[in-house]
C-alpha cells in the first residue's frame, strides 16, 4: 500500500509537468526473471537523469513484491512508474477467463501509456538482444518514435523464420538499436538475417568511481584469491563450469581460494555441487558486497559465462586494477587483451576454462602487473560517466524528432 501511495503522489505531481512539457519519454523494461539486474542499470539511471533535467518520464516494469529498492528510487526521483502484475487475466463474455501472455500484456500496457501520454520517444530495454517484436510493431502502428536497448545475447537464441522476418521489417523503423557489445550486435544480425544499419554500441554504467585506485591485496603464503561476481545462475553465468575446472587434480595441492559474490535462486544447487566436488574448504558464498570491498580482498576476477552482454563486473574489476579470466563470449574479447590484462578461455567448457586458469597460475607472479595494465586499458575504452553519455543521446533524439 505504501508503494501505491508513493505512485499516486508521484502521478499527481506529474500532471502539471505533463501539461508544461510535451517531451514525454516512456521506458519499458521487459525483464521479468529477477527483481533487478545489470541490464536494468542503463535505462533506469538514464530515466532518473532525464527526469532531473525536467523531462516527463514514465517507466513500465514487472511487478515484484516487495518492489525492488531501485524501483522505489525511480518513484522518488520523479519517474512515473507503471507496474505490470505478475499474474493477470482478462474476462470476456460468458465469464470466460483468458490468460494473457507476457508479451500481450506488455503491449496492452504500452498501448495504454501511448494513448494517455502521447510520448515523444519510447525506449525499450531488454535483458536479451532484442525486445519482443510485438512492442516494436505497436510503436510502428501508433507512429511513435522508439529505440531499443539489447543487453545479453545467446548463440542458442534464434527467432523462427516468421519472427525473424518481422524483426527485419521493424528494426529499420527504430531511431536507434543500441547494443552493449559489438559481438552481440553482429550475432543479432546473424540471428535475424540482415544488417542493422541504425545500430550503435553503448556502455553500461558501473558502480565505482572512474578514478578508483585500490592497493593489491596481501595474502598468506602466496594464496591466490579468485572472485566470481554476479547472479548465481549457472545457465548464463556458468558457475558450474568454473567449479569443475577448479576441481581438477592439478588444483588440489595449490594455495587458492574462490569467493562467489551475488545471490540467486540456484545457490543451493551450487553449494551442493561444491560439496560433491570436495571444494568445501576452498569455496565461499559471500552474498552481495560493494565493488570496493570485493577488490580490496581479491586478486583475480573469474567468469565462466555461457553468454553475456558486457558484464559490469568485468569493467569494475579492471577499473580496480585486477586481471580477468573469462570465457570468450559476447563482448569479453573487446575488453580483454589475452595474456596482457588477463586470459580468455576459448569456449564455455570445463577444458577451455581449465586451460585459461592454468595460464593464469603459471604467470601468477605477474598478476599485479596485469591488473595495472587492465586498469590502463579499461580507462582508454569506457567513458567516465556512461549514463551522461547515453542520456545525451536520448535527449538529442527527442529534440531532433520532436
Amino acid at each position: 500500500m505504501a508503494f501505491q501511495k508513493r505512485l499516486s503522489v508521484c502521478r499527481a505531481s506529474l500532471k502539471t509537468e505533463l501539461m508544461r512539457n510535451k517531451s514525454i519519454i516512456i521506458f519499458v523494461s521487459t525483464m521479468d526473471g529477477d527483481p533487478w539486474g545489470g541490464s536494468e542499470e542503463l535505462w533506469s539511471r538514464t530515466a532518473l537523469d532525464l527526469a532531473a533535467q525536467g523531462f516527463s518520464v514514465c517507466a513500465s516494469v514487472h511487478e515484484w513484491s516487495p518492489p525492488h529498492k531501485r524501483v522505489l528510487a525511480l518513484v522518488e526521483g520523479g519517474v512515473d512508474v507503471w507496474v505490470r502484475p505478475s499474474r493477470y487475466s482478462i474476462w470476456k463474455r460468458a465469464w470466460r477467463k483468458v490468460t494473457c501472455t507476457q508479451e500481450a500484456f506488455m503491449v496492452a500496457e504500452l498501448r495504454k501509456q501511448i494513448v494517455s501520454n502521447v510520448p515523444s520517444l519510447v525506449v525499450m530495454s531488454s535483458g536479451s538482444a532484442l525486445p519482443p517484436i510485438e512492442l516494436l510493431e505497436l510503436c510502428i502502428s501508433e507512429k511513435v518514435p522508439f529505440v531499443t536497448i539489447g543487453q545479453a545475447n545467446d548463440e542458442a537464441w534464434w527467432p523462427v523464420d516468421d519472427d525473424a522476418r518481422r524483426y527485419r521489417n521493424a528494426l529499420p523503423a527504430a531511431l536507434r538499436c543500441y547494443f552493449v557489445s559489438t559481438a552481440n550486435l553482429r550475432l543479432a544480425e546473424k540471428q535475424v538475417g540482415c544488417a542493422i544499419p541504425n545500430a550503435e554500441v553503448v556502455w553500461n554504467p558501473f558502480n565505482i568511481e572512474f578514478s578508483t585506485s585500490l592497493a593489491w591485496p596481501l595474502s598468506a603464503d602466496g594464496e591466490v584469491l579468485f572472485a566470481c561476481v554476479g547472479r548465481l545462475h549457472p545457465p548464463s553465468k556458468g558457475q558450474d563450469i568454473l567449479l569443475e575446472a577448479f576441481a581438477g587434480q592439478d588444483w588440489a595441492d595449490r594455495n587458492w581460494r574462490l569467493t562467489f559474490y551475488g545471490e540467486g535462486r540456484m545457490q543451493d544447487s551450487l553449494e551442493r555441487l561444491v560439496e560433491r566436488l570436495g571444494l568445501g574448504d576452498r569455496v565461499i558464498f559471500s552474498g552481495h558486497a560493494s565493488v570496493a570491498d570485493i577488490w580490496a580482498s581479491n586478486h583475480v576476477l573469474t567468469l565462466a559465462s555461457r553468454y553475456e552482454g558486457l558484464p559490469l563486473v568485468m569493467v569494475e574489476a579492471m577499473l580496480c586494477g585486477r586481471p580477468v579470466v573469462a570465457t570468450n563470449v559476447a563482448g569479453h574479447s573487446e575488453l580483454i587483451e589475452d595474456g596482457v590484462v588477463g586470459f580468455l578461455a576459448d569456449a564455455p567448457t570445463v577444458a577451455s576454462v581449465a586451460k585459461a586458469l592454468e595460464r593464469l597460475w603459471e604467470r601468477r607472479s605477474e598478476a599485479e602487473q596485469m591488473g595495472k595494465a587492465a586498469a590502463e586499458r579499461i580507462r582508454q575504452l569506457v567513458p567516465r560517466d556512461p549514463t551522461q553519455v547515453f542520456s545525451g543521446k536520448i535527449r538529442k533524439l527527442v529534440e531532433t524528432h520532436r
